[in-house]
């Protein structure tokens, strides 16, 4: 055994696979994207055997690149899209649909009926989270009604549930374990985050029967082996997180106060409560960012629905550039006497506002807006949504002070965005050496486990800096832009409403 990881990162998207060696240091990456389905509006789901197929092909594939055989391997870790579902049947271990991703809003009207009957509080007192589809339970609850004999085998016992994290530990280790880790349990809406166990209460509220449900362990824990069948020897599971708390641990936010935020599709920005679970007051929610030795570790989170996918829309939807680099050089040349706002609501509005509903505006339009005025509005987007979270977060810690802001995903490539960000935050804004986040805190929890990669304040010291982002805005410029972004939004969440 020598002391690499291999990382599994599955997004929504697409699989990556990559290897880290003895210094956390990756050294083979392979990616591979997957279909989506959208069978109807608002519906989203994905193709479980494609899931697993990229994760056999990319492993395989970053293992060579390395030129490591699977036995020299120290264990594997995961990191998964969160919030997907899938049901299979214990026996044959096939799933009895599609997994139903994250992003699917098909459950809307159970969850404002469970709203409108006044369960929401009780919901968020146990489970740290909003009665929303973007959840898990209500997806579990829509499949054991919509598969035919779906209920009666899952009360029997005989299917199995997971978020993707469980269906890829059920088949890497040949059906042996059926086990979740504490912060992916935490997405569901059937944990109770302060008790640290299924709730009873909440399985009856959503009709989850206890049986479909498997073992929460820490996410630095022992969860079993692969099967020798899989790729050829037998290799320890030693790590599980959400994608991102993953990255949070990544990120080496061990300390109460830090904060990073992720920029793919969307954008998460996860603030360290440390052992407190702190009740958001402005609709943020209470999450765990990760569980050691038994110890859990809070956060709270906020959720932009839309980041990245604004530049894809620049690119895919209005023809204005070619390549995803090209924005910031575009919105260099904007007009700085024009103010644009995009408020890409392109699926509702997530944290603080959490309205389904409303849909995406432009305002601030002249006969003189063009393409790079375009393009600016939809950067700069994100580094408002930023700051309308990071305003909401401290104001429930009751802490106004600017904290450093550690980012990673694939926006953060572009200086011109990051700049940016730190000019409307007020706030210092670090780009790690390492932008692999994700996968480097599945990597990093299961090199824990096993005793490879050292303890988090150890771990802590070995993140590297490769830019700090220093606000440079006068003051005067930055409140009236940003009061101009309320008022967009404000009008957008009118227009919303009947």
């Amino acid at each position: 055994m020598s002391g690499h990881v291999l990382a599994i990162d599955q997004g929504t998207t697409s699989t990556r696979a990559i290897v880290f060696d003895s210094g956390h240091a990756p050294v083979a990456v392979a990616q591979q994207e997957f279909a989506q389905h959208y069978p109807r509006s608002g519906w989203v789901e994905h193709e479980p055997d494609d899931i697993w197929r990229g994760v056999l092909s990319t492993c395989r594939s970053a293992l060579g690149k390395a030129g490591l055989d699977p036995a020299d391997l120290a264990a594997i870790g995961i990191a998964n899209q969160r919030e997907t579902v899938l049901i299979w049947n214990r026996e044959t271990g096939r799933p009895v649909h599609r997994a139903i991703v994250w992003q699917d809003r098909r459950t809307a009207d159970m969850c404002a009926a469970l709203k409108r009957a006044g369960h929401e509080d009780r919901v968020t007192a146990r489970t740290g989270l909003l009665l929303d589809p973007y959840f898990s339970a209500t997806k579990v609850a829509w499949l054991l009604d919509n598969v035919n004999g779906a209920r009666a085998a899952a009360e029997a016992g005989q299917l199995a549930f997971g978020t993707v994290d469980t269906f890829l530990l059920w088949r890497l280790t040949g059906g042996r374990v059926h086990a979740t880790d504490a912060t992916n349990a935490s997405r569901t809406l059937l944990y109770d985050i302060h008790a640290g166990d299924w709730s009873a209460e909440m399985l009856d509220l959503f009709r989850v029967p206890a049986a479909l449900l498997p073992e929460v362990k820490d996410s630095a824990d022992d969860f079993g082996s692969t099967d020798p069948a899989v790729f050829g020897a037998s290799v320890p599971v030693a790590g599980i997180a959400g994608d991102q708390q993953a990255a949070t641990v990544g990120q080496a936010c061990f300390a109460p106060g830090m904060v990073k935020s992720t920029y793919g599709t969307g954008c998460f920005a996860v603030l360290n409560t440390g052992p407190t679970a702190v009740r958001s007051r402005n609709r943020l929610l209470t999450t765990i960012a990760y569980r050691l030795d038994g110890k859990t570790t809070y956060a709270l989170e906020g959720a932009i629905f839309v980041a990245g996918a604004a530049v894809q829309w620049l690119r895919d939807g209005l023809g204005l550039i070619d390549d995803a680099a090209q924005s910031g050089e575009l919105a260099d040349r904007a007009d700085p006497h024009q103010d644009v706002y995009l408020v890409p609501a392109f699926v509702g509005l997530g944290a603080p506002h959490w309205d389904s509903d409303c849909r995406g505006a432009l305002f601030g339009l002249t006969r003189g807006t063009g393409p790079a005025e375009i393009a600016r509005a939809a950067l700069e987007s994100v580094c408002y949504q930023t700051r309308d979270l990071l305003d909401a977060m401290h104001g429930d810690m009751g802490d106004d002070r600017r904290t450093v802001l550690r980012v990673d995903g694939g926006m953060v490539a572009s200086d011109w965005t990051m700049q940016r960000l730190a000019d409307i935050l007020d706030s210092e804004v670090d780009r790690p050496t390492v932008l692999e986040t994700t996968a480097l805190g599945a990597a990093y929890l299961a090199g824990l486990r096993r005793g490879v990669y050292p303890d988090p304040a150890e771990f802590s010291r070995s993140w590297v800096l490769e830019r700090r982002f220093a606000p440079a805005m006068p003051a005067a410029e930055r409140t009236r832009k940003y009061a101009g972004w309320a008022d967009a939004v404000r009008r957008t969440l009118s227009a919303a409403r009947p």
